[in-house]
C-alpha cells in the first residue's frame, strides 16, 4: 500500500512516540497539581513549549497549546476579533479552510461584524490589489492560509500581512499545510497568530497549537481553570503537547534536507504525460504550477468521476483523497475549486494526493503510473 494522503493525516514519529509513552502510562500527572508527578507533568510541558516557541522564533509566552488546527483557528479569528475589536470588519480569502470560514460566519450571525472575501486568481492565489482594496481603517482581521490544504499553492502571507498592518488590522496566518513544507519561523514574522495542527507533522491527533502575539487581548473560547495563562483553560494535555512541539522541531530540521522537494514535480510530469498525450484524456493540475509545495498534488480528470479513481487506485494500492478530509462525505463540489473558476462538473473529478518527506522515489513512480492506468481504465476504449 502507497500511502498519499499525509494532507489528511500523517504517521506518529517514532522519536514523537519515544517521548509520549511514558507521560500516558507513568509519568501522567496534571501539571496543576503539587506533588512530584505533577511537577514532572509540567516540566513536560515547559520543555514542549520551549520546544515550539524555538522553532517559530517566538517567545514561550506567545505559544497556546490546542485540540488542534481547527481550535486553533477558532481560537485566533474569535479571540482576537472579540479580545480587541477595533471595527467590526474581517477580510478572509476564498480557499479558506471551514474552520476558518465558518468562525468568521458567526462573528458576523451572533457579533454584528461584517465580512468580505478576498477573491483568488485561477491558481488560488489571493489578489492582493483586491485585498488592498477591501482593507478598511476598521478592518479588525485578515485571515490567509499559507498553503491550500486542496491544491498545495503557497499564499503571498508576507504581502498580504504588510498590507494588513498598514491599516492597522491583525494578521491570521493558517500555517496547519505549510509547516511541513516552508520555514514556519520565517512565516511567524508576518502573523499577529498562526495555526499549527500535531497530526500533520507526526504528532497525535487532538494536539495542536495557536502562535499568538502574548500583547494582544484574546478572549478565550473555552473558561475555566485559567491555563495557558488564561487563553485555553482545561487540563493540558501534556502528551499531545509534546508530541506537537517534537514532531515541530523534527519537521524544521528536516526541511533542511530537502530530500522530496522534487518529488512533486515528478509526479506532475508523469501523470501529465501518461494522459496528455492519450488523445481521448485531458489531465489538469490545479494550483499554481510554481508557487506551490511539493507534497500536494492535485488533478481534475474531466473525463472521469473523482470517487471512481479513487476507488480504482485504491484497488491498484494506492490510498489519496479527493479532497479536503473535513468535507468527507459531502456530496458538494469543492469551493476552493469553484472559487479557482472550474465549473461544478470539473470540481467533482479532483483527485489529490499528498506525501511528506519520507516517501520513496520508487513510491512516487508507482503511483503515478498507477494514476494513469486507473483514468484510462475508467475512460474506457
Amino acid at each position: 500500500m502507497i500511502y498519499l494522503d499525509a494532507a489528511a493525516t500523517t504517521p506518529v514519529r517514532q522519536e514523537v512516540l519515544d517521548l509520549i509513552i511514558p507521560l500516558l502510562t507513568s509519568d501522567y500527572g496534571n501539571p496543576s497539581s503539587r506533588h512530584t508527578m505533577g511537577e514532572d507533568a509540567a516540566r513536560a510541558l515547559e520543555y514542549a513549549r520551549g520546544t515550539a516557541a524555538a522553532a517559530l522564533a517566538v517567545r514561550e509566552g506567545d505559544v497556546v497549546f490546542t485540540s488542534g488546527g481547527t481550535e486553533a483557528n477558532n481560537l485566533a479569528i474569535k479571540g482576537l476579533a472579540l479580545g480587541s475589536p477595533r471595527g467590526r470588519h474581517l477580510l478572509r480569502s476564498a480557499v479558506e479552510h471551514p474552520s476558518v470560514i465558518e468562525a468568521c460566519d458567526y462573528l458576523v450571525r451572533h457579533h454584528g461584524f461584517s465580512l468580505e472575501v478576498i477573491p483568488v486568481d485561477e491558481y488560488g492565489r489571493i489578489r492582493i490589489g483586491e485585498l488592498e482594496r477591501l482593507l478598511r481603517d476598521d478592518t479588525t482581521l485578515v485571515s490567509v492560509m499559507a498553503v491550500n490544504n486542496e491544491v498545495g499553492t503557497i499564499q503571498p502571507v508576507a504581502a498580504a500581512a504588510a498590507a494588513a498592518h498598514g491599516v492597522g488590522a491583525l494578521m491570521h496566518i493558517d500555517a496547519v499545510q505549510a509547516a511541513g513544507w516552508l520555514d514556519i519561523a520565517e512565516l511567524a514574522t508576518h502573523a499577529d497568530a498562526l495555526s499549527i495542527s500535531g497530526h500533520k507533522l507526526g504528532g497525535l491527533k487532538g494536539a495542536g497549537l495557536l502562535m499568538v502575539r502574548g500583547r494582544l487581548a484574546l478572549e478565550p473560547l473555552i473558561h475555566g481553570g485559567g491555563q495557558e495563562r488564561g487563553r485555553r483553560s482545561g487540563t493540558e494535555n501534556v502528551a499531545g503537547a509534546v508530541s506537537t512541539a517534537t514532531a515541530l522541531r523534527l519537521t524544521a530540521a528536516a526541511r533542511e534536507t530537502a530530500l522530496a522537494d522534487g518529488y512533486g514535480r515528478h509526479l506532475i510530469e508523469r501523470i501529465l504525460r501518461g494522459l496528455n498525450t492519450d488523445g481521448r484524456i485531458r489531465a489538469r493540475l490545479t494550483g499554481h504550477p510554481d508557487q506551490r509545495v511539493s507534497g500536494i498534488v492535485s488533478f481534475v480528470f474531466p473525463e472521469t468521476g473523482g470517487e471512481t479513481v479513487l476507488l480504482e487506485l485504491e484497488r491498484r494500492g494506492v490510498v489519496c483523497s479527493s479532497g479536503s478530509a473535513c468535507a468527507a462525505g459531502s456530496s458538494d463540489a469543492s469551493a476552493v475549486l469553484l472559487a479557482m473558476g472550474y465549473d461544478e462538473d470539473a470540481a467533482h473529478t479532483a483527485v489529490r494526493l499528498s506525501f511528506t518527506r519520507s516517501v520513496k522515489e520508487s513510491e512516487i513512480a508507482a503511483a503515478a503510473r498507477s494514476v494513469v492506468e486507473s483514468v484510462r481504465t475508467i475512460a474506457g476504449p
